[in-house]
């Protein structure tokens, strides 16, 4: 079985003795066995802490949750400054998510039903892996944008009722975050807790609606200076 790992930009070749069942296995057999120089990140091996996440044949994954293939390709994940071969940065987690105030401000003496508490217990599930991070167009061309996992987390606090004064953070979602994404999906696809912030995402835009805000990329211009009066268009005739 062959295994083709990007270190430092460029693709090596590995060929394994025996089948592997995971990424993790091959990248563990290759630093025992072929190349200790590799670097890769892992921990609880059981897909919990989000640490071994990579890119396998173009798609975000858990090495320790993906399942190896002949002539797999793995590489570091994207918009992450790359410490060596597989490890990334994950500074930009921490600078995020307090960017967004995930967190609480300001303690209420509101009580949470258990309807309420799953609903932020599914947000809070995010082990910050950074997949969907990596898989989003808009960092690309917007490296201010604040991404799936900190909006995610962004939500989950917005509905916590422990949380007494939550327009902060709505305020901080407007720049850079809710109308800059462009609701693809990938983050929903990558995410290997389940989660799906394309529709926390699109959650977080009615609560700011009903909130006073709005899609700041939308012009403010009168519909009908869009078209020429002088081809006969009558506005009355609707």
């Amino acid at each position: 079985m062959n295994i083709t790992i990007t270190r430092n930009n460029k693709e090596y070749k590995y060929k394994l003795d025996k089948e592997y069942s995971t990424i993790l296995d091959a990248l563990e057999y290759i630093k025992e066995n072929i190349d200790n120089t590799l670097s890769y990140r892992s921990g609880c091996k059981s897909g919990i802490c989000g640490s071994c996440a990579v890119i396998v044949n173009e798609s975000e994954k858990l090495a320790c949750k993906s399942k190896i293939d002949e002539n797999d390709k793995v590489k570091p994940l994207k918009y992450c400054k790359v410490i060596k071969d597989l490890v990334v940065e994950i500074n930009q987690i921490e600078k995020l998510l307090k960017e967004n105030k995930t967190f609480i401000e300001n303690y209420s003496n509101n009580l949470i039903t258990n309807d309420e508490q799953k609903l932020i217990n599914i947000q809070s599930n995010c082990i910050l892996c950074q997949s969907c991070y990596s898989s989003c167009p808009v960092v690309e061309i917007n490296k201010e944008f604040k991404g799936p996992y900190a909006l995610t987390r962004s939500l989950r606090y917005i509905n916590d009722k422990k949380e007494s004064n939550f327009s902060n953070k709505l305020d901080e979602i407007q720049r850079n975050g809710i109308w800059d994404c462009t609701l693809c999906g990938n983050c929903t696809l990558v995410c290997p807790q389940f989660i799906d912030p394309k529709t926390d995402i699109m959650n977080l835009r009615i609560k700011s609606i009903q909130n006073g805000y709005s899609d700041p990329n939308i012009q403010n211009n009168n519909f009908f200076n869009e078209f020429d009066f002088d081809s006969g268009f009558n506005p009355n005739s609707f």
